[in-house]
């Protein structure tokens, strides 16, 4: 029991309702971009209003690249498990490693009969999630000589063949209360998933002891056992939440923590401001050494302060983080605002100091700017080649179909969707949660904020006249003009802001802190 040293993960519990499937995916799109490392859907098939999980997983891990995936939890009784370890491989395999299968033994057992189902007591429930794990394995095992067989008493392979492998051992996760199940857990399972509104206080810890034990018994290190948390929503003050949840990984072993999101704003709020702090506590408690208590949430916030400035130095020495440089080069006849009006923040003093946590918040910043500024570039060039003519040769389009896209007016279009799609990401996280922010531990910085928040409306419909001039481009090749204008007038627009957002805000993240690492930006 207490602490099993696993690295701490975050990821969210969508709630898979048939009538806002949009919504549903857009918050899951959105997990990726703020940081999560699991989205998860629970897995209710005989309810109508409900998407089925592993459409739904589907479908999302196609418009994802990094977030993992896993239902919670799959029932079994009405997942054939033979059937469902090649659904989880497949999905493993096209999504590239992302796959977790969370499973039960089955709740709802009138639904689940009236669905075609077995109903099971609880003594056979369990004992068909533990064969039904035993099936998964088997036919996961691609590597196994010959047909992979089974006998057991609620399922059986007689000869099936064996595979795909997953790309990655996927894990199994169950979800589990009582004694029995805990011990199947301790036997077989890579991690425990249970749900706070079904415990009582010490229930964790008696869980522990019991899925402890029976993987001594089993010959299994406990450790290896991950500890997941359905946490439910959450709206206590951020450092209250952080603080219990760093209790939880240290005294419960709690490696994974589930949140139940319905709001785009509380979910990026949770991403930003609780789970860099639980991260942070619980590094800190281990670096003390065994039994250490965690350290006051935010205490860290202050870090170590660099050395005292030299005299004569500037802010941007003292910081060590160089803000991008407006070079003031415009290729539009059109402005997309007057510079001259923009407020700017006060400078520091000598006396301010920064942390290396805050240095690498502000090059976090910069580092999405400059992703942005590379597809810009990107964006620019395809659009030299289509004006020269160059895309008519093989190899402009073997160079396109190394950028995954084809060698047509299409490509152009589909290429600035991409890039315009991660510009208004970058923003939406910004204006969700950056800004009010930096507002609310500086109120001096609003001027600021408010014109960057405008900006970003600016370069929203610059986006949108990319997005007409590439209609008109599609239907008149021979007219560049409208395109060509377009893209330079984004392009002034862009990094014109960038540089002024760098340079009136890397200083205060870098001061004040934000974590924007756990909100990266997915190409």
């Amino acid at each position: 029991m207490g602490d099993y040293g696993h690295n701490l993960e975050f990821g969210v519990f969508v709630e898979p309702a048939a009538q806002s499937a949009d919504q549903v995916v857009a918050l899951s799109v959105l997990a990726e971009e703020a940081g999560y490392d699991l989205v998860s859907f629970t897995d209710h098939p005989y309810s109508p209003r409900s998407l089925d999980a592993w459409t739904l997983m589907s479908f999302v891990a196609a418009r994802t690249g990094r977030v993992r995936l896993s239902a919670n939890v799959l029932s079994l009784p009405l997942r054939p498990p033979a059937v469902l370890a090649q659904a989880a491989a497949s999905l493993d395999i096209l999504s590239h490693g992302r796959a977790e299968l969370g499973i039960g033994a089955g709740i709802a057992w009138d639904a689940i009969e009236a669905m075609g189902g077995r109903r099971l007591d609880p003594g056979d429930s369990v004992e068909a999630l533990e064969e039904g794990i035993h099936v998964i394995r088997e036919l996961w095992d691609a590597g196994e000589q010959g047909s992979a067989r089974f006998e057991g008493k609620h399922y059986r392979l007689a000869g099936a063949l064996r595979g795909p492998a997953p790309v990655h051992d996927i894990s199994i996760w169950v979800g589990a209360f009582k004694p029995r199940m805990l011990r199947l857990v301790g036997r077989l399972a890579d991690g425990w998933w249970p749900t706070t509104a079904g415990l009582k206080p010490g229930d964790l810890a008696a869980g522990n002891a019991v899925i402890d034990a029976a993987a001594a018994r089993a010959g299994r290190e406990p450790h290896a056992i991950r500890r997941l948390l359905n946490l439910g929503t959450v709206d206590a003050p951020a450092r209250e939440t952080a603080a219990e949840l760093a209790r939880l990984a240290l005294e419960d072993g709690i490696g994974t923590f589930i949140v139940t999101v319905n709001d785009p704003r509380a979910m990026v709020d949770f991403a930003s401001e609780v789970a860099p702090r639980v991260r942070e506590a619980v590094e800190e408690a281990r670096l003390s050494g065994p039994g250490a208590q965690p350290a006051p949430v935010g205490a860290a916030e202050a870090g170590i302060s660099a050395p005292a400035a030299a005299p004569g130095e500037s802010e941007d020495e003292r910081l060590g983080v160089t803000p991008t440089p407006d070079k003031a080069v415009r290729l539009s006849d059109r402005a997309p605002w007057n510079a001259s009006t923009r407020p700017r923040r006060d400078r520091s003093g000598p006396e301010v100091s920064y942390t290396d946590q805050g240095r690498r918040v502000s090059k976090q910043l910069i580092k999405v700017h400059d992703m942005l500024r590379g597809e810009l570039s990107d964006l620019r060039d395809i659009v030299r080649q289509v004006h020269d003519g160059a895309m008519q040769a093989g190899d402009a389009r073997a160079a396109l179909n190394e950028m995954a896209l084809r060698q047509n007016d299409w490509t152009l279009g589909a290429f600035c969707a991409r890039y315009c799609n991660a510009v208004t990401q970058h923003h939406g996280i910004e204006d969700a949660s950056v800004f009010p922010h930096l507002a609310r531990r500086e109120p001096q910085l609003k001027p600021v904020i408010d014109r960057l928040t405008e900006e970003h409306q600016v370069i929203h419909d610059a986006i949108q006249e990319v997005d007409r001039a590439l209609v008109q481009h599609m239907t008149r090749p021979e007219n560049h003009d409208t395109i060509q204008g377009a893209i330079d007038y984004l392009t002034d627009a862009l990094l014109s802001h960038l540089a002024y957002e760098e340079q009136e805000l890397v200083e205060p993240l870098a001061r004040l802190g934000f974590y924007p690492d756990q909100v990266p930006v997915r190409n």
